[in-house]
């Protein structure tokens, strides 16, 4: 009887550590079914500790919390429990039935993987308003909003958006992040730097809040119509109190997570007005001044002096084009130099631009520079102002005398005259002689003859190989296609770049250069083309879904462009935008 309880014993020791030397590693979710605004927790537990933890790919899902990882470790009689879980918090993207791939992890050198789970994404469902609900109570205390300081703003007119976080004062923010930012497609933007931002009181709907500002950013619309402004998306973690307290009396707070949004926006941009423009009009929205500077207006024939334009003011500045100054022909002018000095502010961009020449005269003499004008349109009034240059004359005292002018008259016009050399200017020291030696030399037995003799033989495969080349190139019919294409789609972007300032004829130019490209990239005809078709082939080419989408928008430009007004700025950025989306399909096409 004694053996027997010995060897039942040992059995059952045997068959406790086999138990316990198996590893489970599974898989467990909080629901299988749920709503699109509802969150789903996956859990991954394993009775082992193990490395290289690999999760699936949440492709159809936004992780909004984790990993987060737990361990127990417990001794009860004697027995030892081990449990290590890995927990991830999802939102799900849309509705559907998706699957939840494996996990795999490396125990012990073996690599266990999960089984895959099913979970079905009905619509949105009603989220009871349940006063003891961690996530009904982070609903009802966190709001995102973006206050717009003008809706209906003229095109080039700076309007600010900012992003503010209203907080319920019972209710504590853990961390948050971006889920999703928004893309300013139609609007040149700018941040403001927001370092140093201190938590405010103030009220949302009625009620005392807590509010901090998370971003503040200034745009300036650069078309006409309704333009969209995407949502800033933030995921946040919270604290919210329950009914629940400690043994002090204090309420306890539990933790949940909430996806907030500031919703789209909608800005109904203006078209400047037509009456009243002038024909020199770049597109100056705002209040400025104007004004042509000479560093000094006596000096000596090749000395320098510098003319600055200059413009300062409030406005869209840095998308402004400087007019350029006139001189007689007379006076040598240097390449401009650009300056910026600009702030950006929740008024808008202010300080001022300026183009800066170096001037070298030539001629003794007295130069008139002529006056040039700059416009620009006022909010203030809703008009278009012209300033004008004032006349500045540049009397050069000392130097040489060109013969078309006299020392004591003006130079009055801007005509080119030639260059007179005077008789007291340096004749410089030939470097070269057109020296010849006295010894003649013969054709006969020279380099060249030998050349000449044997060019003839050398020249006859290389014309029997660019005959068959030839002949090769002309039966490739589909290639020869191909190369025709890519020459009109240069020919015609070529075109384009010289039309620009000619809404009409850049757009038209720019429209065929993108269809010949496409011809010559995708093997399409012209009668083929429709935009879902070329979202199609170019996805099937693998390129990148943002290139796809800016080439769409190029194409979207040009149909509507001819149909509102433009400006050269915008003329530059769309013809820029296109020679970059081609070279990227080229860099990315397979």
């Amino acid at each position: 009887m004694k053996f027997i309880k010995h060897i039942t014993i040992v059995l059952i020791l045997l068959v406790s550590g086999i138990a316990y030397a198996q590893v489970k590693f599974e898989a467990k979710v909080s629901k299988n079914k749920l709503g699109v605004n509802e969150r789903l927790r996956i859990d991954f537990e394993m009775n082992q500790d193990g490395d290289h933890f690999n999760p699936p790919d949440f492709s159809n899902f936004t992780v909004v919390g984790g990993p987060n990882q737990s361990v127990s470790n417990s001794w009860i009689n004697g027995v030892r429990s081990y449990s290590k879980t890995y927990s991830y918090f999802l939102a799900p993207k849309k509705q559907g039935n998706f699957t939840i791939d494996q996990a795999s992890i490396t125990i012990d050198g073996e690599t266990y993987k999960t089984v895959p789970l099913k979970i079905e994404v009905t619509s949105a469902v009603d989220i009871p308003k349940d006063p003891n609900d961690p996530d009904y109570l982070a609903a009802e205390n966190i709001h995102l909003v973006a206050e717009i300081s003008k809706t209906n703003p003229y095109l080039n007119e700076a309007i600010t958006v900012v992003y503010k976080l209203y907080v319920s004062p019972n209710t504590g923010v853990d961390n948050w992040q971006e889920i999703d930012s928004p893309r300013y497609n139609d609007f040149w933007s700018q941040n403001i730097d927001m370092q140093g931002q201190k938590v405010q009181t103030g009220t949302f709907n009625g009620e005392d809040y807590r509010f901090l500002v998370l971003r503040k950013t200034v745009l300036y619309p650069q078309k006409t119509g309704k333009l969209n402004i995407e949502p800033l998306s933030l995921d946040i973690s919270v604290q919210v109190p329950t009914n629940r307290r400690d043994i002090f009396g204090r309420r306890m707070m539990a933790q949940a997570h909430r996806t907030v949004s500031a919703g789209s926006k909608t800005i109904n941009v203006k078209p400047l007005p037509e009456a009243g423009k002038p024909a020199d009009f770049s597109g100056a929205v705002g209040d400025f001044s104007f004004d042509v500077s000479m560093s000094k207006t006596e000096l000596k024939a090749s000395e320098s002096l510098q003319a600055k334009v200059e413009v300062k003011g409030k406005g869209n500045l840095k998308l402004i084009n400087l007019p350029k100054i006139s001189l007689p022909s007379s006076l040598e002018v240097f390449e401009p130099e650009h300056n910026e000095n600009v702030i950006t502010n929740l008024d808008g961009m202010q300080g001022s631009i300026s183009d800066t020449y170096t001037v070298v005269p030539q001629y003794k003499g007295k130069y008139p520079t002529p006056s040039i004008s700059f416009s620009y349109f006022d909010l203030k009034t809703e008009t278009y102002k012209r300033i004008d240059s004032k006349e500045t004359i540049i009397n050069v005292l000392e130097g040489p005398t060109s013969s078309a002018n006299s020392n004591d008259n003006l130079v009055a016009n801007n005509a080119k005259k030639p260059v007179v050399l005077s008789s007291d200017q340096f004749a410089f020291i030939k470097t070269k002689s057109n020296f010849k030696p006295i010894t003649p030399s013969y054709f006969f037995q020279s380099n060249l003859f030998w050349s000449s003799l044997l060019l003839p033989f050398l020249a006859i495969p290389l014309a029997i190989v660019f005959r068959r080349k030839k002949a090769e190139r002309d039966a490739d019919v589909f290639g020869n296609r191909i190369r025709t294409a890519d020459k009109l789609a240069k020919k015609y972007l070529s075109n384009a770049k010289k039309a620009l300032g000619k809404k009409e004829e850049f757009y038209i130019a720019l429209e065929k250069a993108l269809h010949n490209y496409l011809k010559a990239k995708l093997h399409i005809e012209t009668s083929d083309f429709s935009k879902d078709v070329i979202k199609n082939l170019l996805g099937e080419r693998k390129v990148d879904v943002q290139t796809i989408t800016d080439f769409i928008a190029i194409l979207e430009n040009c149909e509507l462009a001819r149909y509102t007004p433009i400006t050269i700025v915008t003329m530059q950025q769309d013809y820029d935008k296109a020679a970059k989306t081609i070279s990227l399909i080229d860099k990315q096409a397979s």
